[in-house]
């Protein structure tokens, strides 16, 4: 698959500072930070900081450093976030998952039962 990456997509915005947030974590690799329309009482998007549009391209493309810098970043999102008793990670690819922003993102939601995940 071809992945074609827009640079002006919110989130890389975010990345170069021309977009404020309110950053939980951030190492050499991701960036993560609360989500502008909370979906449960803990919502933290975590990003790559490499140009990456969706899970599977992350995953193809992305160097096993990167990929590991990611998942310390999720760890840490969880630990920061008080997430022992469980949560949620979504990550949203494309138009049939309903990716809203071009750039791969993960959603860990938690704070609460969740409830099922699909109906």
């Amino acid at each position: 698959m071809t992945y074609a990456y827009d640079p002006q997509n919110i989130f890389a915005r975010i990345l170069r500072g021309e977009i404020p947030n309110r950053t939980v974590f951030e190492n050499a690799h991701a960036l993560a930070f609360h989500d502008i329309n909370p979906q449960a009482p803990v919502h933290v998007l975590v990003i790559p900081k490499g140009a990456y549009m969706s899970l599977d391209h992350f995953a193809a493309e992305a160097s096993a450093e990167e990929q590991a810098g990611f998942m310390a970043a999720v760890a840490e999102v969880c630990r920061i976030s008080g997430l022992a008793p469980g949560f949620r990670a979504i990550a949203n690819t494309r138009e049939d998952g309903l990716q809203e922003v071009p750039h791969f993102h993960l959603h860990i939601l938690g704070g609460r039962s969740l409830g099922r995940m699909l109906p």
